[in-house]
This record gives structure tokens, C-alpha cells and sequence, in this order.
């Protein structure tokens, strides 16, 4: 039983769906979602909870990440990346100095209007769903945050930049409203996800990679795979406490226990949440330390 979190590197032409879907082949187990979807012609990180590590994914959601977009100016599309309906093409005139301009005023927090080709639910019915109905609905503009843009390319009508952004932010729309700021349109015409959280691209691995190092390492006999980073390590900087057999009973059940000083080694002096293992040393939860009382504060155990 894997728990913990994967870095995948998604390729192009598969959903983030398609990937969960075949990592619960690949893995045997059903409790697998991914922390941001990427669309089928993106590519890059895409971050994996495994079993207990689901309760991660809200936290993981939440962070920052950072894409390399490439721009084709000129083109408006109903999807507002390349995949989609042509809707306007225009001259492109603008100079790459205008095009430097215009991307780095998007710089900071600002309201973007999401896209109708998106998971987005409203009254319970996904927009991307009502797009392919040919219906458009009111949308309310959510607040997002852009920064670090760097400029990779600029030679016009083709764009390269990197941008750092918030939850909730679409490149594909950023892309759009960028032509639309130049007068001549643009869409995405590719997407390369560098970066989510603290997970670089450099640690992601593809399917075919995960596969291959899980028949080299259960070859060789290991008993936990060395793509997965355990759920305890999201939780940095808390004393490590393993119990006694005696108060095993109590921690699997998430009941609060008793710790006296020295009965265990290495109690805190101070009052702080800490990482709480079993006798067995199988990771339980975060608890809170008052004294010594020790309180449930989050459970990642549950039976296999």
C-alpha cells in the first residue's frame, strides 16, 4: 500500500484524469487524486496524493505554481488556447517592445474572468460542459495574483514567458487577455508546468518512469518506493514522538494521551504540535503537546 505523494510529469495528450486512471492500475488502489488539473495539451508537474496522503490535497491545491506559456498572437480562439475554434485572426504589427509592455502590466493581483472552457461548476453543471452546448453564462471574475514573469522568447507573433501564479489562475486566459491588450488577439499555443509548490520539474517522473523504477526497487527487494515523499514530511520542523505499545490503542483511535516526561525520548521541553508514530513507527497524525496532554490536531492513519 502506497501513501504518500507523486510527482508525475503529465505528457501532452492525456487528462490529468487519464493519469490518476492509470496510476490506480499501476499502484492497485482506488484513493488517488491529483492537486491541479492540467489540460490534455499541457504538459509538466502534476502533483499525486496516494492513499492516505488525500488529505493533503487541499493543502497541496493551494500553493503557487509556475508555467512556461508560448503565445500566438493573432489568434482568438473560443477555447483561448491553439485546440480551439478559430473565432478571429488578425495582422500582427506590434513591436516586441509593446509586447513586453503589455505582459509585465499584468504583474500582481487582479481580477481574471474564468474561462467557459473550464472544470469551473456554477448551479452544478461544469462550464466546460455548457461551452460544448454552445451556451454562455455569466461568470463572476475571480482574484488572482501573477509575479515573476520573465520573457523567454519575444518575436512576434510567437511568445515564450514564464510566470509564477495563484490558485484559481488560467495561462490560457492570461494569453487571451494579453492579445486582446495588443489589439491583435492571442491564444496559447503550448504549456509546460515547471512548478507546484516546492515540486520542481526536475522530480517529476513520467508513468513509464514510475513503472520502471517500481520493477527495479521491488526487484530489489525495498519496501518503499523512492519516487513517493511520505506524508510526514509536509509536516517540517515537529518533534517526532513514538509512543509506547501501551498507548497504541489510544493513537490509532485519534484519542488524546498522556506522555510524562522522560518516559519517552525525545518529549519537547515546550508546548508545540508534533509528528506522532505508533510503537510499530507507522506515522499517525498531528497532535498537540499541552503539558503532558497530547490532543489530535490531524489523522492520516486509517486501516488498510
Amino acid at each position: 500500500m502506497i501513501n504518500g505523494v507523486v510527482v508525475v510529469r503529465k505528457e501532452k495528450g492525456m487528462t490529468s484524469f487519464d493519469v490518476v486512471a492509470r496510476l490506480r492500475r499501476l499502484f492497485g488502489q482506488k484513493k488517488i487524486g491529483h492537486t491541479g488539473t492540467l489540460d490534455p495539451d499541457a504538459e509538466g508537474v502534476l502533483v499525486v496524493c496516494v492513499g492516505r496522503a488525500t488529505k493533503l490535497v487541499d493543502d497541496l491545491s493551494d500553493g503557487t505554481k509556475t508555467y512556461e506559456a508560448e503565445l500566438l498572437l493573432g489568434r482568438i480562439t473560443d477555447t483561448q488556447d491553439i485546440s480551439g475554434k478559430i473565432l478571429e485572426e488578425h495582422e500582427v504589427y506590434v513591436t516586441p517592445d509593446e509586447v513586453c509592455e503589455a505582459i509585465l502590466s499584468f504583474e500582481g493581483k487582479q481580477l481574471q474572468m474564468p474561462p467557459m472552457y473550464s472544470a469551473i461548476k456554477i448551479g452544478g453543471k461544469k462550464l466546460v460542459d455548457l461551452a460544448r452546448k454552445g451556451k454562455v453564462v455569466d461568470r463572476t471574475p475571480r482574484e488572482v495574483e501573477f509575479s515573476d514573469f520573465v520573457i523567454l522568447e519575444n518575436e512576434p507573433p510567437r511568445i515564450r514567458f514564464r510566470v509564477t501564479c495563484s490558485k484559481g489562475a488560467y495561462i490560457r486566459t492570461l494569453c487571451d487577455d494579453i492579445g486582446r491588450k495588443l489589439g491583435c488577439g492571442g491564444c496559447m499555443s503550448a504549456l509546460l508546468r515547471t512548478r507546484v509548490r516546492q515540486f520542481d520539474l526536475s522530480e517529476a517522473h513520467t508513468l513509464d518512469e514510475i513503472r520502471q523504477i517500481m520493477e527495479k526497487e521491488d526487484a530489489e527487494g525495498r519496501t518503499e518506493y523512492s519516487f513517493v515523499y511520505p506524508v510526514q514530511d509536509f509536516f517540517p520542523g515537529r518533534p517526532d514522538i513514538t509512543v509506547t505499545p501501551g498507548i497504541d490503542k489510544a493513537v490509532y483511535n485519534g484519542n488524546r494521551f498522556y506522555l510524562k516526561k522522560g518516559r519517552v525520548a525525545g518529549i519537547p521541553e515546550e508546548d508545540c504540535e508534533v509528528r506522532v508514530y505508533a510503537s510499530s513507527g507507522e506515522f499517525i497524525g498531528i497532535y498537540k503537546k499541552r503539558g503532558e496532554e497530547y490532543s489530535l490536531v490531524r489523522m492520516f492513519y486509517s486501516p488498510s
